[in-house]
């Protein structure tokens, strides 16, 4: 019984160490304010979305960036159809996208079609007409004065720019909730925090921005891993890149709404973060202990990618095997067990009653949902042991597109929002809105084979 109460504590002693400087994270916000920005620049960008049957959400995204408070004519934006099977492409033509169509079925994943997109990019316009690419998910809604804040950041000189991530469907049930609390949480007291202790902040997913400069510097883009966007933030990283984030940018994002798209996509990112840190690891960890101003970023990426997950699948498989092996007895075993899932409920409903508090604002559900969820939340947190247990075995796990159906408009989401523009006939005749192509195919099939 000694030796299972010493593995408990030494473990516990682990994960305190490796996180209480996410604590602190969770006070600057309160502590410190944003620095002001420098003299803006007008940018021009192109804006990369990566759309597989998507034909239900992919209009209204385009038509919230066409109702963008920023120069229409700064702004172009291009549509890959991914193996699409529906009339993607379709709508996102009559919305006003710049629209290309991929069909191959063994590069599959976000990664293939955003380089396949920018390769078709350069050859139609060269990505030197354009500084910067933001990049959105197809169900996204973008708030009117998104891109103008993200590019007022964008102009302090960072070459990389993340944003804050609302949730179209946060009240839908204690699954979109829980995804919707969790980045809230990571918005204001991850990325914000690190924005203000000067440290590289992560990209998660969708509604990111880079710059021209960054594609040169890469070599395109050549992140096709199960989760590019992490890839792309411990590249990024290592390579001395400190990503900034803009607070005042927000979109939002639609959750899975059944436990089994749930664990199908978090399955995929559990495995995708193992890769992560099978290819970026020791290069993290090398960088940790080198002088320079990366070296705590490069530990905050490292703790991002792995150690939680690790030592709560750990401290289950130990206690297991602790009781199977009669180490000590079965009530004792399911008494250390609860304890520490007790524990873990306690601290993740603390971080999810802070963020609920001080987020309300921006939460679109009823106040009394807003309450319910927040007793959720480490629920839907602890299904994540499961499915880290399940990836460090699982060898194949595929990219699955997840089904997008919440069919919203930047509208509903914010009332205040003004209506968007009115385009006349002769300006969407002229196009003038994008910028001219180097070649000329009016609204061409490009397939990849």
């Amino acid at each position: 019984m000694e030796i299972v109460q010493l593995v408990n504590i030494v473990l516990s002693i682990i994960f305190f160490m490796c996180y209480a400087y996410q604590f602190v994270y969770l006070a600057v916000p309160f502590l410190k304010k944003d620095p002001p920005h420098k003299a803006e620049t007008l940018h021009r960008y192109g804006v990369l979305i990566a759309a597989r049957n998507e034909e239900a959400v992919i209009g209204n995204l385009v038509d919230s960036i066409k109702a963008q408070d920023y120069p229409t004519e700064l702004v172009t934006v291009f549509v890959v159809a991914d193996n699409c099977t529906d009339s993607t492409a379709a709508t996102a033509r009559h919305a006003g996208a710049v629209v290309y169509e991929r069909q191959n079925k063994e590069q599959v994943g976000k990664g293939y079609a955003l380089n396949f997109l920018l390769d078709h990019i350069d050859q139609d316009y060269t990505l030197d007409t354009f500084d910067g690419f933001f990049v959105f998910d197809a169900d996204n809604l973008l708030k009117k004065d998104y891109i103008s804040q993200m590019n007022r950041t964008f102009s302090d000189g960072y070459d990389v720019l993340t944003s804050y991530r609302n949730s179209k469907n946060y009240g839908d049930n204690w699954i979109t909730a829980g995804y919707s609390l969790w980045f809230l949480r990571e918005a204001e007291y991850l990325n914000h925090a690190r924005m203000l202790l000067g440290t590289s902040c992560a990209i998660s997913g969708t509604g990111f921005l880079f710059s021209r400069e960054i594609l040169r510097r890469y070599g395109g883009w050549n992140f096709y891993l199960l989760t590019e966007d992490i890839e792309f933030t411990i590249h990024s990283v290592t390579s001395g890149v400190r990503i900034g984030y803009c607070s005042g940018a927000m979109l939002f994002d639609e959750q899975p709404i059944t436990f089994r798209q749930s664990w199908r996509q978090r399955m995929r990112w559990a495995k995708g973060y193992l890769q992560v840190f099978a290819h970026y690891g020791a290069k993290l960890l090398r960088n940790i202990f080198r002088r320079g101003a990366g070296n705590f970023a490069c530990f905050d990426m490292l703790m991002t990618i792995m150690p939680a997950l690790l030592l709560a699948v750990v401290c289950i498989v130990l206690n297991t095997v602790f009781a199977i092996t009669g180490v000590y007895g079965g009530s004792e075993a399911l008494v250390a067990s609860l304890l520490g899932l007790g524990q873990s409920y306690l601290l993740l409903f603390f971080i999810g009653v802070v963020t609920t508090i001080t987020q309300r604002a921006n939460i679109n559900t009823p106040t009394w949902k807003k309450v319910a969820y927040t007793f959720t939340f480490p629920l839907f947190m602890l299904t994540y042991i499961p499915i880290a247990l399940c990836a460090l075995f699982q060898r194949r796990v595929q990219w699955l597109p997840v089904e997008h159906k919440v069919n919203v408009t930047i509208n509903d989401l914010s009332p205040s929002t003004p209506a968007a523009p009115v385009v006349s006939e002769e300006r969407m005749a002229s196009n003038s809105w994008t910028v001219p192509r180097r070649v000329m195919p009016a609204d061409r099939q490009i397939i990849s084979k």
